[in-house]
């Protein structure tokens, strides 16, 4: 066996061991939601005593079932709350923008949906993880939650920041590496991040933008790292993993739009030209400029929804292999079920790494053709 066979089943094992790790903290998130679904129902069985046969029900059935549906949209979904473990959650900062001024308070004032909290202006409560103003019946305002415009520090956000600051240690670590062994080779964390570096100008940047890729390569190494370790972070459910930044249609958006604005304001004559002067007869105007304006618009827009659809269906499927440990209560099916999900872990290593490679070269191949000065 040489070196190469060597290093690769080195890397085979690291991944399979963190693809365990990942399992076990999964296994562990859901039974916690599981638990605490329970308490809830429970409360709420214990509430509804009244009702007739009430205790016969709860007599029959004991424990309630578990709903799949509700642990994994609760862990890819935003919220204004992060779950640390077991039944320990982060809460998170609530600001609020109202008709009558500025709200400041912290989601813990809310005690994750069961009681409303009175602010300076209105009554705020949480309901299905959004804010609305309610009345002094606890029924919601729609009139008062109109004025009511929610700016809070979600999971999303906090987790936005999180990656945000790992960039910068990471671009100003490499950077102040070059410039104190300017001239030399790589070492430590430099050695590390070079490769990436020369990967994202060499085979995505150049071939598609050509000689003047120069100036948008802060851009493709901002967006392939941004990418890359929200993918990685969505992948560990605790902290400071676990949230779901890159499978929220709205964080897919604005990435998306970056890119639209850039590819736009880039574009030359010849770029505008063929959209608003294609070389056709005269009679078809009425028809390719409208088409080449929706495919301006859908170039990105595919960007967009190729990210989020993803990532989403990644953490859907890895958390409902899981669930069915869950749902069926029998040591026949853990086995199976942490064999398909040690597989799916795996590949979403793959696919989080796949996934900002694609964002990156497709923009940098619509920069491409933006700025290319042959006209055919």
């Amino acid at each position: 066996m040489d070196f190469s066979d060597t290093l690769k089943l080195r890397k085979t094992g690291i991944s399979a061991v963190l693809a365990l790790f990942f399992i076990l903290l999964n296994v562990t998130v859901i039974k916690a939601q599981h638990h605490a679904g329970d308490t809830t129902l429970s409360s709420t069985l214990k509430s509804d005593a009244q009702i007739p046969g009430a205790e016969h029900a709860e007599g029959n059935h004991g424990e309630e079932k578990f709903d799949p549906t509700s642990a994994i949209m609760e862990h890819i979904a935003d919220s204004h709350y992060w779950h640390l473990w077991g039944h320990t959650s982060l809460p998170l900062p609530i600001i609020l923008i109202t008709d009558k001024g500025l709200e400041c308070f912290s989601a813990s004032e809310f005690h994750h949906g069961e009681e409303a909290y009175q602010g300076k202006y209105y009554t705020y409560k949480l309901i299905e993880d959004k804010i609305f103003a309610v009345d002094a019946s606890g029924n919601v305002d729609k009139a008062a939650s109109s004025h009511v415009y929610d700016f809070s520090v979600t999971k999303n956000v906090a987790a936005l920041w999180i990656a945000v600051i790992i960039l910068i240690l990471v671009f100003t670590s490499v950077s102040s590496a070059y410039k104190k062994r300017e001239g030399k080779a790589p070492r430590g964390f430099q050695s590390f991040i070079e490769p990436v570096i020369l990967f994202v100008r060499d085979d995505i940047a150049i071939p598609n933008i050509g000689y003047k890729y120069g100036k948008y390569m802060p851009l493709l190494l901002t967006l392939f790292f941004f990418i890359f370790i929200n993918n990685l972070l969505g992948l560990l459910p605790i902290f400071p993993g676990g949230a779901n930044v890159t499978g929220n249609i709205f964080m897919t958006f604005l990435l998306a739009f970056i890119v639209l604005l850039v590819v736009n304001f880039s574009g030359n004559k010849y770029y505008w030209k063929h959209i608003l002067l294609p070389d056709v007869p005269l009679w078809l105007y009425p028809i390719m400029i409208p088409v080449e304006i929706i495919g301006v618009i859908s170039k990105p827009f595919a960007l967009m929804i190729r990210l989020y659809a993803n990532i989403s269906a990644g953490h859907i499927i890895v958390l409902s292999l899981i669930s069915l440990i869950f749902i069926f209560k029998s040591l026949a099916i853990a086995p199976v079920s942490v064999a398909f999900v040690l597989f799916m872990d795996v590949l979403e290593l793959l696919v989080a790494f796949l996934q900002a490679f694609i964002f990156t070269m497709l923009t940098a191949l619509f920069i491409g053709t933006a700025v290319d000065e042959h006209h055919h």
